[in-house]
């Protein structure tokens, strides 16, 4: 079937396998995203750029996001999670080496855009796989799930911070990063879901969902807090090197230092968030976490 809508009774249970093909998917898309981290004070010398183009520079990244982050729910309900899951971590894993090594403003801004597309993609895919595994299993699991994430991001930029200390280039270390994320894949791929909807059992039957329908009540609420979480952590991601090597006047190999610290404090909030979080007591965690 085309659309990966696969009748009930074909499909295999969601199991502690599935759940935990879901935590691989999540280390994969922090250690891809993290990598590049350590990266930006190595590109800002490698092409000579001052801070105002660095910052339109990597508008490009952003930009790639919001292309790709809407129309991700449409190829995972169309090819399935686990397709567009290896299908955007083959495209992070091409990026990875060349924004290490390209020349150029413009081929940087290419690989950015692509490689926030991919970013992207990989977020919105495994988060859709993330709920069906959470409402299978009928226990809290989203916040381990992102503990995950923020783990992949402590391995991806506290990992390359310490082989670009140890003296190996740049490129070298993204090619271990490859590495390690192949692997990844090897372990989880096959038990990812392939599938991204959840069908009527009855209808036997699921209507194609839109490629984007505006957010309105709750959820643009919800969307705006997610917005600004974001803004937050990408801020963090881009410029924390900068700001260390440039201001803090930290070694260009140690730039990734800023980004691992606070992947470390994520990663404590959201592994003992399913501990801690009851449906009744979301309210209480959120507006202070805000």
């Amino acid at each position: 079937m085309s659309d990966h809508t696969i009748p009930l009774a074909s499909r295999k249970p969601i199991g502690v396998a599935q759940q935990h093909a879901t935590r691989v998917g999540f280390l994969i898309a922090g250690l891809g995203m993290s990598v590049w981290a350590p990266l930006v004070p190595y590109a800002v010398l490698r092409i000579g750029m001052d801070d105002a183009t660095l910052g339109l520079l990597l508008l490009c990244l952003g930009i790639g996001s919001i292309c790709a982050m809407p129309m991700t729910g449409s190829l995972a309900e169309r090819f399935g999670c686990r397709a567009v899951i290896i299908c955007a971590a083959i495209f992070i894993m091409l990026c990875l080496p060349l924004l290490a090594t390209v020349p150029s403003i413009m081929t940087l801004g290419i690989m950015l855009f692509i490689f926030g597309a991919s970013v992207g993609t990989i977020d919105v895919a495994i988060n859709i796989q993330a709920v069906l595994v959470e409402k299978a299993s009928g226990k809290p699991m989203m916040s381990g799930f992102h503990g995950l994430y923020s783990l992949g991001c402590i391995i991806g930029a506290g990992g390359v911070s310490l082989l670009l200390t140890l003296g190996i280039a740049t490129l070298t270390t993204t090619l271990a990063a490859v590495a390690c994320i192949i692997l990844l894949l090897l372990f989880g791929a096959r038990h990812m879901l392939p599938y991204a909807n959840v069908m009527d059992a009855n209808q036997g039957h699921q209507e194609k969902s839109p490629i984007f329908i505006l957010p309105r009540g709750k959820v643009a609420f919800i969307g705006i807090l997610c917005f600004i979480c974001f803004l937050v952590e990408g801020a963090i991601l881009d410029w924390s090197a900068v700001f260390l090597t440039t201001v803090k006047n930290f070694a260009t190999a140690e730039g990734g230092i800023g980004f691992t610290l606070f992947a470390f404090t994520m990663t404590f909030g959201r592994l003992t968030g399913d501990l801690l979080l009851k449906p009744s007591a979301i309210l209480r965690f959120c507006l202070p976490g805000a």
